[in-house]
């Protein structure tokens, strides 16, 4: 595997209750909590599960899930272990997932779980992915964390591409308002507008924007039911999420 620029090394840090996951800065890209590991600690990373909102929650265990960035491997842990879902996941660099296994407590790859060492925008577009998923998860930020990686309409596009019919895609945007407005341009080119939604900023400058392989317009009732379902069964807070969440176009 061949990149144009060397991989940042990988650091770990801790507060007592947290373990961090450190690209050779100070900049957090991961985060697990050390009494519970398998549950997601950071909101902006909770957010990227959105896309439960749009499933059935009955269906969860039978669907498949793909994250584009290992990070931590928060979001692979939760849906591998929580939702008991096939998942798998692509990450460019060996450290990451070599620290991911001895200090976050990602289990081996199994029947269930594989973890690709590749570069993802081009892992992506083989035959094998197309279709195959109901949940695609891109959080691809290098070291010093100022805009995605991978964020061109084209690559948005091979996204949708590996969809199911019910399928989103969320996103990790973070950045300058440049930055986020490029992005949401390229996914709205790629998916059309009327099927990306996006939440509002944390306070630390995440956007979370989610995406639907096929547009729908669920009616609150109906969102806020799925919102309830998810938060008593995996105990993410669903129901606050739509006091955030709203379609892109009006």
């Amino acid at each position: 595997m061949k990149t144009t620029t060397p991989l940042p090394e990988v650091n770990i840090s801790e507060d007592g209750e947290v373990r961090f996951l450190h690209l050779g800065t100070e900049w957090i890209q991961g985060s697990m909590l050390l009494d519970a590991p398998f549950d997601i600690e950071l909101d902006y990373v909770q957010r990227m599960m959105a896309w439960l909102l749009f499933v059935a929650p009955d269906t969860v265990h039978k669907r498949r899930a793909l994250q584009l960035g290992l990070g931590s491997a928060a979001l692979t842990k939760f849906c591998f272990k929580r939702l008991r879902m096939d998942t798998t996941a692509i990450e460019i660099n060996p450290q990451v997932v070599a620290v991911c296994r001895r200090w976050f407590k990602l289990p081996p790859d199994s029947a269930r779980l594989r973890v690709l060492l590749a570069d993802a925008g081009q892992a992506i577009r083989a035959p094998e992915h197309r279709g195959r998923y109901d949940a695609v998860q891109v959080d691809l930020y290098d070291h010093e964390a100022a805009a995605p990686v991978l964020d061109s309409a084209a690559f948005y596009a091979d996204c949708r591409d590996t969809l199911a019919d019910e399928g989103c895609l969320t996103v990790n945007l973070f950045g300058r308002d440049a930055s986020y407005e490029r992005s949401l341009k390229s996914l709205c080119e790629a998916f059309g507008e009327h099927a990306v939604w996006a939440f509002k900023p944390t306070r630390e400058g995440n956007t979370i924007v989610l995406a639907q392989r096929h547009a729908s317009r669920p009616a609150r009732p109906e969102l806020l039911a799925r919102a309830e379902a998810v938060q008593q069964r995996w105990g993410l807070p669903a129901t606050k999420w739509l006091r955030l969440f709203q379609p892109v176009a009006r």
